[in-house]
């Protein structure tokens, strides 16, 4: 009765705060386009500021064509003088220098603006993939939304941040530098501009295939992201199943084909920029040849000839980083499609306008007419379900596999939604409680059970904020857990590992229920969460579960008679109804389906003890 005692006020006097409000979701983009927009202009200073950086460092860069030409012009006079030249080596170098140190901002002032944009994208897409209902990640494998928040967003960085840069610099310096060629000869800065139209179509057809085939590369690569995924999560089948070698001969397969297609791009891309130089070039031939040539004319001095090149030399790298940019715009715009697909899905569950916020959940639950399916016009799972729950009340439910007991469980924190109406809990509908308040004041042990690469510790605090050891330790207890505990060398320091893989079907159970129990929560679900116990550690459980729950609703979901037999309210469900409701005695009584399930498995006991 002490250990009762202890219990019970710890349960009732901990006051653990549990989350209690969910991030707010993110506009709705109705395209990629707009959503990069819309994290583009949160950072509208960096980028003013990387731009007016970018101008200046070409505005300087540019003077020193012509300060290089002047002085030419004053070593081939005849009253050339040491000061003179001194002054344009001088002017040279500063102009340089200056260049180079506004280089260096617009690379620091740009590029960090694209990893912030980065690091806003993530967060976005992962909070977006946090809302999402459970038949979202249903129909889509893990491994490919792991490579659109990885893989895919790093390319789409690169339009914010190295392609803008470039962008910028290739429009600066040709707005910048024609004029000044023009003014130098028309006539070979025409011979240049003849040139462009061919660099102009090469961009453009290029463009387009790297844009489709990157985007095919992304796709596959997905592919291959959710095949390691599921190999390495279902390591433990593989191996069962000596299916090793089977698995790494298909991963080769898709890693062949894979490298078969990014060599393709390769030499797609591998074309394209030697193409834009090769006509590039045919101008710069043109203009050495025939500027040359007005030269030795007398039409244009020597210094302007080779300020005239200097400027044809600043241009190379514009024009060329216009493939280079063309390659990362067209990239970067496939993986924004692919993360939009994502981020277009609005979640089917979400706080609508109706919710009231500012009750507190006492743990009345009601089911009204109760019918479900899982897919519209689909067959239903539940059908006609009534049923009150009172505050306080244990109630189990129990049935042949597939009945809907697990389904029912799912309907209550709203990890599947019923239509509106037909579940109320403290006498609200549902929808009108917000769906962080509904959740904190629920703890749940699903049928899955699934623990974090974490300690013991931090596994079971999950959900609760700032847990004090004396607090992570009586739920422990309560859950069964604390001899087990004790015998780890690192206590609740221990490391599970992934999916919990170092603990036992038993222990990761027990673990899961102490999460739930160390919340405090209202309402209590366990969804057979007591199936991979033995009957004794089953009973030790439950006798310290139903001291804590007194005051609060609990729900059990159970196949074993043992585990639902001292409940308030036993209901039976079969082919998705509540067949037989009542206490263990009146349907032992009763003679109905509970009867049997009861007398088959005291038959399979027996069978099992001789």
């Amino acid at each position: 009765m002490t250990e009762q005692r202890e219990i019970t006020g710890q349960s009732e006097e901990r006051g653990l705060q549990v989350p209690s409000s969910i991030p707010a979701a993110p506009t709705s983009y109705p395209t990629g386009r707009a959503w990069l927009l819309a994290s583009l202009k949160r950072y509208r200073g960096d980028l003013l500021r990387g731009t007016f950086f970018v101008l200046v460092s070409v505005v300087f860069g540019v003077f020193v064509p012509r300060f290089v030409g002047r002085a030419i012009d004053d070593l081939t006079s005849a009253g050339v003088s040491y000061s003179a030249l001194a002054r344009s080596v001088a002017m040279i170098l500063g102009t340089s220098i200056v260049s180079g140190v506004f280089l260096y901002f617009q690379r620091r002032t740009l590029i960090n603006m694209s990893r912030y944009i980065e690091y806003d994208l993530r967060q976005d897409f992962y909070g977006h993939l946090q809302r999402q209902p459970l038949e979202f990640f249903q129909s889509r494998r893990t491994g490919d939304l792991m490579a659109r928040a990885t893989n895919d967003l790093g390319a789409v960085r690169q339009i914010v941040g190295p392609a803008i840069m470039y962008s910028e610099q290739t429009l600066f310096r040709v707005l910048i530098i024609l004029p000044l060629m023009f003014q130098i000869s028309w006539r070979l800065t025409l011979i240049l501009l003849a040139t462009m139209p061919f660099v102009s179509l090469t961009v453009k057809y290029f463009g387009e295939q790297i844009h489709i085939r990157f985007e095919k590369i992304q796709e596959f690569f997905s592919e291959i992201s959710a095949r390691a995924q599921e190999n390495l999560t279902g390591v433990r089948v593989v191996r069962a199943y000596a299916q090793e070698g089977a698995e790494i001969a298909e991963f080769e397969r898709l890693n062949n084909e894979y490298v078969k297609r990014n060599l393709g791009l390769v030499r797609l891309s591998a074309v394209f920029r030697p193409l834009m130089q090769f006509f590039i070039g045919l101008g710069f031939a043109a203009i050495l040849w025939y500027g040359g040539r007005l030269a030795g004319m007398g039409r244009m001095t020597l210094g302007e000839f080779t300020a005239f090149n200097l400027y044809l030399e600043q241009l190379i790298w514009p024009l060329i980083a216009m493939g280079y940019v063309t390659n990362l715009v067209q990239r970067g715009a496939a993986s924004l499609k692919r993360m939009h697909e994502i981020m277009k899905i609005e979640p089917s569950i979400a706080d609508g306008e109706q919710v009231q916020t500012g009750r507190e959940i006492v743990g009345r639950i009601e089911f009204r007419d109760l019918d479900f399916s899982y897919e519209e016009n689909g067959p239903e799972v539940l059908k006609d379900i009534n049923l009150v729950i009172e505050p306080g009340m244990s109630v189990a439910f129990i049935g042949r596999t597939g009945s809907g007991k697990s389904t029912l469980m799912n309907l209550i924190p709203r990890l599947l939604d019923a239509r509106p109406g037909m579940i109320l809990i403290d006498g609200r509908p549902i929808r009108e409680i917000p769906i962080a308040e509904l959740r904190g004041a629920i703890g749940y042990v699903p049928q899955e059970t699934f623990l974090f690469s974490e300690t013991l510790a931090e596994n079971i605090a999950f959900g609760v904020e700032r847990a004090s050891p004396e607090e992570i330790a009586w739920a422990a207890e309560v859950a069964g857990l604390e001899s087990e505990i004790a015998g780890f060398a690192k206590g609740y320091e221990t490391l599970v590992g992934e999916r919990g893989i170092t603990l036992s079907g038993g222990q990761k159970q027990r673990t899961a229920i102490a999460r739930a129990v160390i919340r405090a929560p209202k309402i209590l679900i366990l969804d057979d969460a007591l199936s991979a116990v033995d009957t004794y550690t089953e009973e030790k459980i439950l006798e310290r579960l139903r001291t804590m729950m007194r005051t609060r609703t609990s729900l059990v979901v159970a196949h074993r008679i043992s585990t639902v037999k001292d409940a308030d309210l036993i209901c039976v469900m079969d082919g998705g109804r509540i067949v037989e409701r009542g206490a263990h005695d009146e349907l032992i009584a009763r003679g109905g389906l509970y009867a049997d399930l009861a007398e088959r498995q005291q038959l399979e006991e027996e069978l099992a003890a001789s």
